[in-house]
């Protein structure tokens, strides 16, 4: 089965680690994973500037970890991750911000690239956005 996956939360949220947690699970049973997309809060899972408690999980880079490792399509929202202030370094450039946020392997691309993966994928699983 071919799964898209979306991330509505922030790192430090249950259900970013939730998601993490199901797309590992996805995987080790042998399904396919069309594409993550992280929109609204979730596009500071993808920050590199989360930084966690050193007693807890760091959530933001074990998706980094394991989106690199699995070699994932992994999309962020451009217009939440401007929003709030998530930026590679094409979008750094661009509107002139000293510091970048957003390493590979993410990409930032429009919400479209959700509804395609809905689309391509069997089932749309969605975690957080209450």
């Amino acid at each position: 089965m071919k799964f898209a996956i979306a991330v509505f939360s922030p790192a430090h949220a249950p259900s970013s680690r939730r998601a993490l947690r199901f797309a590992e699970a996805v995987l080790a049973g042998g399904h396919e994973i069309a594409r993550l997309f992280f929109y609204q809060d979730g596009v500071h899972s993808a920050s590199a500037n989360i930084v966690a408690p050193q007693d807890e999980l760091d959530v933001a880079a074990a998706w980094r970890a394991f989106v690199s490792e699995q070699r994932l399509d992994a999309v962020v929202c451009i217009a939440a991750a401007l929003r709030r202030g998530v930026l590679n370094d094409e979008e750094a450039n661009r509107y002139q911000r000293p510091a970048v946020n957003l390493p590979i392997p993410w990409e930032l691309s429009g919400l479209g690239q959700l509804h395609e993966a809905a689309q391509i994928a069997d089932r749309l699983v969605c975690f957080g956005g209450d």
